[in-house]
């Protein structure tokens, strides 16, 4: 059976995959990233899934950057024991096969092109928000990476040149508004108060709403899966789950009054009806509209698909971005961009890695 074999690599867990030319997984497994001795893991993994199974032809990575695309080099932020570390030359040597690499966010938008809320897309924008804003662009088919591999890097696109500095070391980057731990500090510093969670006194409970796409695609909701080799299909419509630590509190450890004062109570309070908690989604999703409406005017996208945990917010996200992108796009072609929640949840970075591999075998076909 021909198949390909899907790397990707975040901060908080590896994953891997036999995947087909049909997007259906053939043998998957995953575990936690390490701190330390990352690679030994990856290659643990990487034996796991591919012994016993068909050869694959390919393999194609996601992992979270900054990377370096003419070097095959990465540097994720969350994983510090790699710093210019050679991911793509090291997994060419252990599997003996040819190897491609792209960032996670970059794999995001693929994967929901292939098999997820964008297909059919001429033209895709994916942006992941959670912990931080990533992103990653689909133009006829192909991803967009860039000269270095970091095109799509939406989450520190300027918003605001006057607005307030990013960790990032910018200004008014959209990230310092948009992302989940920015939504509760902006929320925190303005009076808001985390209420009890009335479903779960530890305060583990996911966040309440429905994105108006009706999919409950949630960052994190398969953070359990016991890895088994099994036949399943990297689509996941429909599926639906709890959002994991992963999620809307991805980040965070602070406490208000006793209360995890995160994303996702936060997201929990403001589809309660909290002024504050509200007034902070409002102001996050115009930062993300502005963002949106910015890239579609220059790059003329079609599709928006959102993923990561802060969509998992539901309608507390999705109306007021609705509302504000109908404020701030003016020519029509922009005011056309249709916006959709992901489909494919934490499936889809890594059936974006499976893609940019199935592309790679084309292209040298």
């Amino acid at each position: 059976m021909t198949c390909v074999l899907a790397i990707d690599i975040g901060g908080t867990k590896l994953a891997a995959a036999l995947v087909d030319e049909a997007g259906s997984m053939l043998r998957s497994a995953t575990r936690p990233t390490p701190r330390t001795e990352v690679m030994s893991a990856l290659a643990g993994l990487i034996a796991e899934v591919m012994n016993g199974g068909p050869l694959p032809e390919a393999a194609g990575i996601g992992c979270a950057g900054p990377l370096d695309l003419a070097t095959g080099t990465v540097s994720p932020v969350n994983m510090p024991s790699w710093r210019g570390f050679p991911l793509r030359e090291e997994v060419r040597k252990l599997t003996g096969l040819p190897t491609v690499l792209a960032g996670d966010a970059q794999c995001f938008a693929l994967g929901e092109h292939w098999l997820g809320a964008g297909r059919g897309s001429t033209s895709l924008l994916g942006i992941v928000v959670s912990t931080g804003i990533g992103g990653g662009l689909v133009i006829d088919g192909a991803p967009l990476l860039g000269p270095t591999g970091n095109a799509g890097h939406v989450g520190h696109m300027s918003i605001d040149p006057n607005g307030e500095r990013c960790e990032c070391g910018g200004r008014g980057c959209v990230e310092r508004y948009s992302s989940g731990p920015n939504l509760a500090r902006w929320a925190l510093e303005h009076g808001w108060s985390p209420h009890e969670d009335p479903t779960d006194p530890t305060g583990n409970s996911a966040g309440s709403g429905r994105a108006v796409s009706g999919t409950e695609a949630m960052d994190g909701q398969a953070e359990g899966a016991d890895g088994r080799a099994g036949d399943a299909s990297l689509r996941a419509e429909g599926a639906s789950g709890k959002a994991g630590d992963a999620g809307l509190g991805a980040g965070t450890t602070v406490k208000h009054n006793g209360e995890k004062a995160d994303a996702r109570a936060l997201a929990r309070d403001a589809a309660a009806g909290d002024p504050v908690a509200v007034a902070a989604f409002e102001r996050g999703a115009r930062a993300l509209a502005g963002m949106i409406a910015s890239t579609a005017a220059a790059a003329e996208v079609t599709t928006v698909v959102i993923g990561g945990g802060v969509s998992a917010a539901g309608k507390v996200l999705f109306e007021p971005l609705e509302r504000a992108l109908d404020d701030v796009a003016g020519l029509a072609f922009v005011r056309a961009v249709q916006v959709r929640q992901s489909t494919l949840g934490v499936h889809a970075s890594l059936a974006g890695a499976a893609n940019l591999a199935w592309l790679a075998i084309t292209a040298n076909g």
